[in-house]
């Protein structure tokens, strides 16, 4: 007659691929928002026990006279909700937050879902409390006009980027030449 033993411990919590089996993976959603609706709809999707994160960024605020710091959407118009796999019963309980425009996306059970290391790098700037500012995004072959310095309003091709460095092709089509540039990235934006 087989004897049935038990084991004395349960082996699929000790393998990470079988841990929170039952457990759905959690997604950053990318909601767009009403022109300065992004704290409103951040509060009521709290009350609805959503997770919404609006990263802020402090900035110089003049109202009359007086110059005083006030707390600004990093990205203006725009919050990140993280939620496991929308159903069309949470889209529906989403949408209802006044204010809300749209989640990114074709339609509701094709959402557009933002990788966790874009929102994760975000999140961990807003902890360190290093300064952070919003910055035009800029992308290799892409035509930039520089902002300032010696070279300001000459308008080139960024070529390659590394974290604060640049260079920039500046070309004479007629020629069919061109000469590069090294610059700050911080002082380019797109043309």
């Amino acid at each position: 007659m087989p004897v049935a033993v038990e084991p004395a411990v349960d082996v699929a919590t000790y393998l990470p691929e079988r841990r929170g089996l039952d457990e759905s993976p959690l997604y950053w959603y990318a909601l767009w928002t009403n022109s300065h609706c992004e704290q409103l709809v951040h509060d009521q999707l709290l009350a609805r026990n959503f997770d919404p994160f609006l990263p802020r960024v402090d900035v110089w605020s003049r109202r009359g006279e007086q110059r005083r710091v006030v707390s600004a959407p990093l990205f203006p118009g725009y919050l990140f909700l993280r939620h496991a796999a929308m159903t069309k019963a949470s889209y529906i309980e989403l949408c209802k937050a006044r204010g809300l425009v749209r989640v990114l996306g074709e339609r509701w059970d094709r959402l557009e879902v933002v990788p966790d290391v874009e929102v994760a790098g975000i999140r961990r700037a807003q902890e360190a409390r290093v300064p952070v500012m919003p910055h035009p995004y800029l992308r290799d072959g892409e035509r930039v006009r520089i902002l300032r310095g010696p070279l300001a309003d000459v308008e080139g091709i960024l070529v390659r980027t590394k974290p604060n460095k640049g260079l920039v092709v500046l070309r004479v089509a007629l020629l069919q030449r061109s000469v590069a540039v090294e610059v700050d990235c911080t002082l380019v934006t797109p043309a």
